[in-house]
């Protein structure tokens, strides 16, 4: 849990952050990373590892075994550790709030990003925390383009790949799309800034048939630049008095994808339900399909 992390991050210094790293790097190499591995990466006196390291299994950090060898591995209440490390040190956050949202493999909090210049206010952020292995390995795998070829892999690290590709392409998205502004990304998190307005399940549209033509132009908008959402509902929507922003992009896929015509129509259907069942919309599912390609 993140209030976990939060509550030893304060108390950490440079070489328990090397010792996690080290057991990172060691990672790529071993299940349980042998303890002469971290050794030789570390370069800290065996007593005083020993004692670090049993302070990082107490503390959840770090994840320890003696069979068959004595060997370590982080899970990820070490890997946020990690990513909060960095974040903090290149200034893209200054402080971690509430748990915000909670989905099927992610974590949200409020956090703050302090301003370029003194006398601005301090940037309200959101950092979202990847968590891809809390579905199944099979569904995760089956439908993630980022995992395909990859039988050998750790959940931390197919976390790492997902927040990766959510800030690439959020990147690639804005502003030409209404997404939200990315700010930064290291291993399983990604800071940006917060959608604007409400969630469109959550809010009761005065304009709904404005609200539907702004969803479908920014579909079209993303499809322009080459990226369809894939797992786009009236759930990952926001809406505020000047539009939309819709979130939640890690599962993208290209127009080029095998499956791209069939999870765009998707994507449209889903949206195109939410407003008949809630609004009575009625439009042509093909005819907007049509506009979003050829329009």
């Amino acid at each position: 849990m993140i209030y976990d992390v939060m509550k030893f991050f304060k108390n950490l210094d440079n070489k328990d952050i090397r010792i996690l790293t080290g057991i990172e790097v060691g990672m790529k190499h071993y299940k349980w990373v042998p303890l002469e591995e971290i050794v030789k990466y570390t370069k800290i006196p065996s007593d005083e590892l020993f004692y670090r390291l049993d302070n990082l299994v107490k503390e959840d950090v770090v994840i320890g075994t003696r069979t068959p060898y004595e060997g370590y591995h982080i899970y990820f209440n070490g890997y946020d550790t990690l990513a909060l490390n960095a974040l903090v040190k290149r200034g893209s956050i200054s402080a971690i709030g509430d748990e915000i949202g909670y989905g099927k493999e992610s974590v949200v909090h409020e956090g703050i990003k302090e301003p370029e210049l003194a006398i601005e206010e301090p940037i309200s952020v959101v950092i979202k925390f990847h968590r891809e292995g809390i579905s199944s390995f099979k569904s995760v795998k089956r439908i993630r383009d980022h995992l395909v070829d990859r039988e050998h892999y750790s959940w931390v690290y197919a976390s790492r790949l997902s927040a990766r590709r959510e800030y690439e392409v959020l990147t690639n998205l804005y502003p030409d799309v209404s997404v939200p502004e990315p700010v930064d990304q290291n291993r399983n998190a990604v800071v940006m800034h917060f959608a604007k307005g409400s969630e469109l399940t959550k809010t009761k549209l005065l304009e709904p048939d404005w609200f539907f033509n702004e969803i479908i132009q920014q579909i079209k908008n993303s499809y322009s630049l080459g990226i369809i959402h894939a797992d786009l509902s009236e759930y990952n929507i926001f809406v505020h008095p000047e539009g939309v922003e819709i979130i939640d992009w890690p599962q993208y896929i290209t127009p080029e994808h095998p499956h791209a015509a069939e999870l765009l129509k998707r994507d449209v259907s889903n949206v195109l339900t939410y407003f008949n069942r809630k609004y009575k919309v009625n439009r042509d599912l093909y005819n907007i399909i049509e506009y979003i390609k050829n329009g």
